[in-house]
């Protein structure tokens, strides 16, 4: 990869580093067990776009169609996640998240930030302030990525 500003370079891998930390240390849920990244991935998908298929779900993760229904179904035995049919076509069923399902994802949303919280914390106030300043410009990039990935 070659670029005109090489310090954007350095804020790529500093930034897959720090997802890649961030990912290996997720909590486990008391009382839930460790669910997997793909169904948090999931879940989280079903969260922010109720309703729609499972190939719907796998397009916009970029996950196989197989692999995304087995997880659903451990989410819907879980008590995550509904099925539906759809009301146009009865063949088609449209997930659904459940309450119990957005409060453990927020749970665990939590649970996640609470270690970056605590190393954010122990930053200098000039650092915590150009990490403020970035918020936007780190949920452009991410709008773009997963654009440029169909997703």
């Amino acid at each position: 990869m070659t670029s005109d500003r090489p310090g954007l370079t350095d804020v790529s891998i500093t930034l897959r580093e720090l997802a890649w930390t961030i990912h290996r240390k997720a909590p486990e849920r008391a009382g839930v067990g460790p669910l997997p990244t793909t169904e948090i991935a999931l879940l989280k998908q079903v969260i922010d776009s109720p309703a729609s298929t499972v190939g719907e779900i796998a397009d916009a993760l970029g996950l196989q169609q197989p692999n995304v229904s087995t997880s659903l179904r451990t989410l819907e035995q879980r008590g995550f996640v509904t099925r539906e049919k759809s009301p146009q076509d009865r063949r088609v069923s449209l997930i659904q998240p459940t309450d119990s399902g957005i409060a453990e994802h927020r749970a665990i949303s939590e649970e996640g930030a609470r270690p970056v919280n605590d190393a954010l914390l122990a930053l200098t106030t000039e650092q915590q302030t150009a990490l403020e300043n970035a918020v936007d410009a780190l949920t452009a990039a991410h709008r773009v990525l997963r654009r440029e990935m169909g997703r």
